[in-house]
C-alpha cells in the first residue's frame, strides 16, 4: 500500500475530513494568486471608484472582502517564506541580507504537504525565495511556470513560460494562460489540484501591458487625504532613513501623480483580466463550485501617503493589502459579506491546509480563516506583529497592531535621533494623521500596547532561528535596554 493511500486512510479515521471534505474527491481545488507591491487603494471594492477591477470586485461580492488584512514583513522576500509557512520571519530565517530558507522549513510549507496529501501542485510567477541546497525546488512542484529572482514582465524572457510568449508577449496575461492549462490538467487527471501564481505586476520596473494603454489614458486621480510631506511631519526621523523616504520625488509621485498612478493601475487591470481567464475556465470544466479562491498582495504600497514611496515600514499603506477569499461551498459565498477580523499573511499555510481537510502543523503562527468564511463577524486574533529587519538599520522596526492601534517601537539613536515610540488609533485615525504617544488620554492604551509589544518580542526571543542573524534583534527591539547598551553598526544617516 502506497503512503498517500495510507495517508488517505488515516485522514478520514481520525476525522479530519469533515463535511464537504469527507470524501476525498470532494476535496476542494484550491487557487491562491498573489500580486506584487499591491495596496488596498488600486481595487475598487475598497472603496476606490477610480479605479477598474471588475474581476477582483467580483470575486469579492461572490465571497468575502477582508479589510484588516496585513503583511507581517511587508517586502517581497520575507512575505513569501511567511506566506509558504504560515511563520513569522524570524522563525523562516528568510529575507534579503540574511539568508535562504532551510531544506527543513520548507518541508513543512503548504505546497509540499498539500502534494504530499495527493494535490496536483502548480506554481507560476515569481518564486521569491530560495532553499538552501535546492534553489526554487521546480522538483516539488508538479506544473511549473516559476521564475527566479525579480522575474520578468517580458514572457519570453521567463524560462518556464516561454511557450505563451507568443499569444502573451506580456508576462501578466501568460500566468492567466498557464492557470487555464493546469485547471484543465488536474480535470482531465480527476485530481484536486493547487494553483500558486505569484504576478510579478504591478512591481518596478514601471512596465505595463500596452494591450491596456487606453484603460486610464489621460486619466486624473485624487490623492489621498494623507498624501504628501506635510502629513508625515509627525512620523519619527528613523522612518525618513531608508529609501522609502526620498522615492516620493525620486519616483515623481510629488510632479506627475497623474502619469505614476495611470501606470500602476494599468498594471493592476492587466492582473484583473488574467484572473478573468482563470475563472472562466473554472465554469468551463464545471468545478467553480468545488473550487476555492484566495487574492491578495505580498506587501501593500505606499504611493505618496505621509510623503513616502515603496514599502517595508509599517504604516497602513505599505503593510496592509487586499484579500478577497471565495469558497463557494461556504455560508458566507454570493452574500457581499466583509470582515473586519485582523488577519496576516501568516495565516494563509494553515487556511489552505485546513481548507483541504489536513492539520494545521505546530510550528505555524499563522491561525485557519476558514470559520471566518463562515461567519465574518468573528475573530481569530487580538493582535499581530509586523517586522522589519531589512534596509537602513534605523528604519528596522517591530510593531504590534490590534483591531484598534498601532504601536512601534523605533530603537534606533544616534546623535541626530532618540529612540522613540509611535501610537495610532486605527479606528478613529485610519490615516495615521495624529499621533497620540504624547496625549494623556491616551497613558492607558499606550500600556496596553507596550505589553503586547513585549509579549511579541518575548515570543521572538524564544523562537528566532539561531542564524542569518535574527537572534540579535531580541535585544536590538528591547525597550528595557538602553541603545547604548546595543552592540550595532551606526547607520549613516540620510537627511
Amino acid at each position: 500500500m502506497n503512503s498517500k493511500l495510507i495517508l488517505q486512510i488515516l485522514m478520514i479515521a481520525t476525522g479530519w475530513y469533515q463535511g464537504a471534505h469527507a470524501d476525498p474527491a470532494r476535496r476542494p481545488n484550491i487557487i491562491y494568486l498573489m500580486a506584487d507591491d499591491q495596496n488596498i487603494e488600486s481595487v475598487g471594492c475598497y472603496g476606490n471608484p477610480e479605479v477598474q477591477t471588475p474581476e477582483m470586485d467580483r470575486l469579492g461580492q461572490d465571497g468575502v472582502i477582508f479589510d484588516r488584512h496585513y503583511n507581517t514583513t511587508a517586502i517581497c522576500m520575507a512575505s513569501r517564506a511567511n506566506v509558504f509557512t504560515g511563520m513569522y520571519e524570524y522563525k523562516t530565517g528568510t529575507n534579503f541580507d540574511h539568508g535562504d530558507m532551510t531544506p527543513e522549513v520548507w518541508s513543512k510549507s503548504y505546497p509540499v504537504l498539500l502534494r504530499e496529501a495527493g494535490y496536483l501542485t502548480a506554481f507560476a510567477g515569481k518564486f521569491g525565495i530560495e532553499v538552501a541546497g535546492r534553489g526554487l525546488c521546480e522538483s516539488d512542484f508538479d506544473i511549473w511556470g516559476g521564475a527566479p529572482g525579480q522575474s520578468n514582465y517580458v514572457t519570453a524572457k521567463n524560462r518556464s513560460m516561454v511557450k505563451y510568449a507568443d499569444e502573451f508577449p506580456h508576462a501578466t496575461l501568460s500566468y492567466g494562460a498557464f492557470g487555464r492549462d493546469v485547471i484543465r490538467t488536474a480535470v482531465g487527471q480527476d485530481k484536486p489540484f493547487c494553483l500558486s501564481i505569484s504576478f510579478k505586476a504591478p512591481h518596478r520596473p514601471v512596465s505595463p501591458d500596452p494591450k491596456f494603454d487606453h484603460v486610464y489614458a489621460g486619466k486624473e486621480f485624487t490623492k489621498p487625504a494623507n498624501f504628501g510631506r506635510e502629513n508625515g511631519q509627525h512620523f519619527s526621523d528613523q522612518s525618513k532613513q531608508g529609501r522609502q523616504y526620498p522615492r516620493f520625488t525620486e519616483w515623481n509621485y510629488d510632479s506627475d501623480y497623474d502619469g505614476v498612478m495611470a501606470k500602476y493601475y494599468q498594471l493592476v487591470y492587466a492582473i484583473d483580466v488574467a484572473l478573468g481567464m482563470i475563472r472562466q475556465e473554472l465554469d468551463d470544466q464545471g468545478i467553480a463550485d468545488n473550487t476555492v479562491i484566495v487574492y491578495t498582495s505580498d506587501n501593500g504600497y505606499i504611493a505618496g501617503a505621509h510623503g513616502y514611496g515603496s514599502k517595508v515600514l509599517p504604516m497602513e499603506e505599505s503593510s496592509r493589502a487586499p484579500l478577497m477569499i471565495l469558497d463557494p461551498r461556504s455560508a458566507s459565498a454570493g452574500k457581499r459579506l466583509r470582515s473586519a477580523a485582523l488577519t496576516g499573511n501568516i495565516d494563509f499555510a494553515p487556511t489552505l491546509l485546513d481548507l483541504a481537510g489536513l492539520p494545521i502543523p505546530a510550528n505555524m503562527d499563522g491561525v485557519s480563516l476558514r470559520p471566518l468564511l463562515e461567519n465574518p463577524d468573528k475573530n481569530v486574533r487580538q493582535n499581530l506583529a509586523l517586522i522589519n529587519v531589512w534596509g537602513e538599520l534605523a528604519t528596522m522596526s517591530l510593531s504590534v497592531v490590534t483591531k484598534k492601534l498601532k504601536y512601534t517601537y523605533w530603537w534606533y539613536g544616534d546623535d541626530l535621533m532618540e529612540p522613540v515610540e509611535e501610537l495610532f488609533d486605527l479606528e478613529q485615525d485610519p490615516l495615521e494623521l495624529r499621533g497620540l504617544v504624547t496625549h494623556a488620554d491616551s497613558a492607558l492604551d499606550l500600556q496596553i500596547m507596550r505589553t503586547i509589544y513585549d509579549q511579541e518580542l518575548a515570543a521572538w526571543k524564544d523562537h528566532a532561528v539561531p542564524y542569518n542573524d535574527y537572534q540579535k534583534y531580541g535585544v536590538l527591539f528591547d525597550r528595557a535596554v538602553p541603545v547604548a547598551d546595543k552592540t550595532f553598526e551606526r547607520a549613516e544617516t540620510k537627511r
